[in-house]
């Protein structure tokens, strides 16, 4: 009789009762791991009569390879003698008498039998439920790996998750190395829909997830007004209702992508067999999901290279204002010499000059001379962008990141990763912009318009302009902080009245390359022509210059140049001397701009656009310059 120390005799019987017709197999295993008495259940379950097991060890029943240790698990419980579950988490098999094995769930008891400790076996065959799961695993692995697309691959792990067990939250939590941070991905119910803001970065340390993540183990948690975390990091999940949470690790190929959450609205929801069954759907998601972002990332970046080959196709339609860099005076050499110097070490390029100077061609030396050249020079004319659209133009945008947003857009900085970004006119970005650029150049990560998710990227910047940024960050025009970040190494291209040598060399190559391209011979450059385009002063610079020999290649009827040398009226002008100011020299050279677009100061082809200047910086300088109405 099996009996518990001064049980009652009707206690007794109907432990009896229960033992006998138990529809769970029942082994009482003795001190020495021999059967003591089983059921008939084990009868009907391993296939030997009890007489054969009565004497045996325990391990008769178990498969052989588990045969070797199970002494150890043995002494082990006998030390800490308690109810409770048989290798949790594991999978268990046991051995018939015919060799065969079949999956179970076994739970464990003390037992005092005629003076003596004993255990009490409940071993429970789960051939059908097993094959249920691997059914049902099966279904929600086929529905997962289906889904190539981010969102439809949430939607896909929410439908099977729902299959699984009921619950009214999910959500997946993905480790960013680059933040080392996780990102929460909220998955849908038919209960609680995502809430809008669904991407949100949230520290390792001190939440449930991070613990799950650095511990490489499931954490439960059978109510949510425990003291392991902080209230305000349990309050969010409170507050919709949930009670009960389990966060399941998603490990694929021995990397821990990050963990998988479900919150149920009753408390202590995850039993054992939950957690077990949950955590082999958390293995397909963490499959699936590498093969989804490896896809995300392929499409990302099939996406740009489409952008940079249609961005390259432009450039190559796009004909360069000078083609090449032409000249051999010292100014010119001298300017060769900084880039050759500074092209290999990947600083930041400030290039200053006067308009048409060819800032440019400078950039563009500096990118095919760094260990970049093989990688994209994208260049941005901040200028010549709506200031409302620059910043999509630089940075991107997402799909409905604003009104006419119905498509992603790949910013200039993200097509330039590990190659150039090339800025014109730097000094024209507003100032409400400035930040986020000073940001992106330190962090070296943005975020695109309508994103929270930051982008990490790696651009070697050059920047150009035509303007005073000294002067303007002293009228706060411009911010000083981002004007030092990009004057790590400053290069002043000279204007053309200072490289006089240059412009016999640049009007032959200007000519023969307009004259082929018009399909003319054109061989003879006069002495007076030579010298009187040499005398002007260019205020234009070699833009100027391109554009005055292009007009007239297309006047000239024969094999001399003839160009219309009466255009040039400032080259009566005297040239400035060693004794003018920097203030006449000023003065001078905005009185010829204004005479030459007749007083206009402001639109596309007034005196300010021409200057490089703002319409209100042209009126100040006028002002403090003394020019009127009567100066021109």
């Amino acid at each position: 009789m099996l009996h518990h120390k001064d049980a009652d005799p009707k206690s007794q019987a109907l432990f009896e009762k229960l033992f006998e017709f138990s529809p769970d197999a029942i082994v009482v295993i003795d001190s020495e791991g021999k059967i003591a008495r089983v059921n008939g259940q084990v009868e009907t379950m391993f296939g030997y009569r009890r007489e054969e097991l009565l004497g045996q060890p325990i391990e008769v029943l178990l498969p052989e390879r588990f045969r070797p240790i199970h002494p150890r698990h043995r002494k082990n419980y006998h030390a800490n003698p308690r109810v409770r579950a048989m290798g949790a988490g594991l999978e268990l098999y046991a051995r018939r008498n015919d060799g065969s094995e079949f999956p179970v769930d076994i739970m464990l008891g003390p037992l005092e039998y005629e003076g003596s400790s004993q255990v009490l076996g409940v071993i429970r065959d789960i051939t059908e439920r097993k094959r249920a799961e691997e059914a049902l695993l099966l279904e929600v692995t086929n529905t997962l790996v289906s889904n190539l697309d981010v969102r439809t691959f949430y939607a896909a792990v929410s439908a099977g998750l729902r299959q699984v067990k009921a619950h009214i939250y999910s959500s997946l939590a993905l480790y960013e190395p680059e933040s080392k941070k996780l990102r929460l991905h909220v998955l849908a119910t038919p209960e609680q829909p995502p809430p809008s803001e669904p991407d949100v970065l949230f520290p390792v340390e001190g939440t449930p997830a991070g613990l799950a993540f650095t511990t490489r183990e499931p954490v439960v948690l059978n109510q949510l007004n425990t003291d392991r975390f902080a209230p305000e990091i349990l309050g969010r999940w409170a507050s919709l209702g949930i009670k009960s949470a389990c966060w399941l690790l998603l490990t694929n190929q021995g990397r821990v992508l990050g963990t998988l959450m479900v919150g149920s609205e009753r408390e202590a929801d995850f039993s054992q067999d939950d957690i077990r069954f949950l955590s082999l759907v958390a293995n397909q998601v963490a499959a699936a999901l590498d093969n989804v972002l490896a896809y995300q990332k392929v499409s990302e970046m099939g996406g740009r290279l489409a952008e940079e080959k249609r961005y390259l196709e432009e450039e190559l339609r796009t004909e360069y204002n000078f083609g090449e860099i032409v000249g051999k005076s010292p100014a010119l050499r001298r300017v060769l010499k900084q880039v050759e110097t500074v092209a290999n070490t990947g600083a930041t390029v400030l290039i200053l000059g006067e308009t048409g100077t060819g800032k440019e061609l400078i950039a563009r030396a500096v990118h095919n001379l760094s260990p970049r050249h093989e990688r994209t020079f994208v260049k941005l004319n901040c200028a010549a962008i709506p200031t409302g659209l620059l910043e999509s133009e630089l940075f991107g945008h997402e799909k409905g990141a604003f009104t006419g947003a119905i498509s992603q857009k790949i910013g200039r900085l993200e097509l330039a990763h590990q190659g150039t970004l090339f800025l014109d006119e730097v000094g024209d970005i507003p100032l409400e912009l400035q930040p986020k650029l000073l940001r992106a150049l330190q962090e070296k990560e943005f975020e695109r318009l309508g994103s929270t998710r930051t982008t990490p990227v790696d651009v070697r910047l050059i920047a150009a302009t035509n303007r005073d940024l000294t002067q303007m960050v002293k009228d706060g025009e411009f911010r000083s902080d981002l004007y030092y970040r990009l004057k790590v190494f400053p290069i002043t291209v000279p204007p053309l009245r200072e490289r006089p040598g240059d412009i016999p060399i640049l009007v032959r190559y200007f000519t023969q390359r307009h004259a082929q391209r018009m399909n003319k011979r054109i061989n003879t450059i006069s002495p007076e022509t030579m010298d009187a385009l040499s005398r002007s002063p260019w205020p234009g610079n070699v833009r100027e210059l391109e554009n005055f020999i292009e007009r007239a290649v297309i006047l000239s009827r024969g094999p001399v140049l003839c160009p219309p040398l009466a255009e040039l009226t400032s080259a009566a002008e005297p040239k400035p001397t060693t004794s003018d100011t920097l203030e006449t020299q000023e003065r001078q050279h905005i009185i010829r701009v204004l005479r030459e677009t007749k007083g206009v100061i402001g639109g596309p082809q007034g005196a300010a656009t021409r200057l490089g200047l703002k319409r209100t910086t042209l009126n100040f300088k006028m002002r403090k310059l003394g020019i009127t109405r009567q100066d021109l």
